[in-house]
């Protein structure tokens, strides 16, 4: 099975292209329409800050009549860009308590869970010490029915373009995903590490990713760019290759820029034959003036 998502549906630039107008003052809204073009829904803001017990029931609510539908959580960065860096194994535990109590449980307990994303920071390159902190942080998150999965972003990880065998074995022992993943910055691997796969597509703003942009340039941030459905057919045999080594894979766009993401994800919906519900959305990119497509 094949779902496919957008990270996060927030976003105030997806109105008129995305978002109908009618819908463009209602954002609590926007969760239910999301839901009826897709099954599946990556969630940010839990890095950022933990939501409290209302936010998670009201989405909850607000998907109950979409059939199936999931949310995959990303681990509070207070845990993977804070406590990880510091080995505090004690304040991981308490952050994570929260995080599971507020979120993970209620999610589960709706039948409304997908997998729980733990985002690595590029200063968390291979080390000893480092697969020590992540084996036990592993530990410390782990519950025995919920599926995980693990993005690193240095490529120290990396030995010949592979993840290192470290790092594939304490993933693969643990059942926990390695992340696949389309971005300028770290190169899409292969090796499956559990039956639960794990894509995500960040965009391939490479001179933006790494700081190097022009005055004129008016692209809203290094995620603000439109795959080609060219560059998205190249994918296709690869995921279909995913699908038969794996129980589910979860797909992702996260180049939520102008509806970027949206439109990414029902063309390769449209190209894996995934039973959908067709919109056309038209985007002005405006990296640069008066490029319309």
């Amino acid at each position: 099975m094949i779902l496919t998502g957008c990270s996060g549906w927030s976003y105030t630039d997806w109105v008129d292209r995305f978002y109908p107008r009618e819908l463009s003052q209602r954002h609590s809204d926007w969760l239910r329409y999301y839901a009826t073009y897709f099954r599946t829904a990556e969630v940010n803001s839990t890095f950022y800050s933990l939501p409290p017990r209302g936010t998670v029931d009201a989405w909850i609510s607000k998907t109950r009549d979409a059939g199936m539908f999931e949310f995959s959580l990303k681990l509070p960065g207070t845990i993977t860009h804070g406590k990880m860096q510091s080995g505090d194994m004690a304040g991981i535990a308490s952050d994570f308590a929260a995080f599971r109590q507020n979120c993970i449980s209620p999610l589960q307990d709706a039948g409304r869970l997908g997998a729980v994303l733990v985002q690595l920071p590029p200063q968390f390159g291979f080390t000893a010490g480092n697969v020590g902190v992540l084996a036990r942080t592993m530990e410390a998150v782990s519950m025995g029915n919920v599926q995980y999965a693990v993005e690193f972003r240095s490529r120290s990880w990396l030995e010949k373009g592979e993840l290192r065998g470290e790092a594939l074995d304490l993933l693969g022992s643990s059942d926990f995903a390695a992340v696949i993943v389309d971005s300028p910055a770290f190169p899409s691997t292969a090796v499956l590490t559990s039956r639960a796969a794990y894509v995500r597509f960040h965009g391939r703003n490479s001179d933006i990713w790494y700081g190097r942009t022009d005055d004129d340039d008016l692209r809203i941030n290094r995620y603000d760019y439109l795959y080609s459905r060219g560059q998205l057919e190249e994918w296709v045999p690869r995921i279909r290759a995913i699908e038969e080594r794996s129980d589910i894979t979860r797909i992702y766009f996260n180049n939520h820029g102008r509806a970027k993401a949206a439109k990414n994800a029902i063309e390769l919906m449209e190209m894996l034959g995934i039973e959908h519900q067709h919109k056309e959305i038209r985007i002005m990119d405006q990296s640069r003036l008066g490029n319309f497509i």
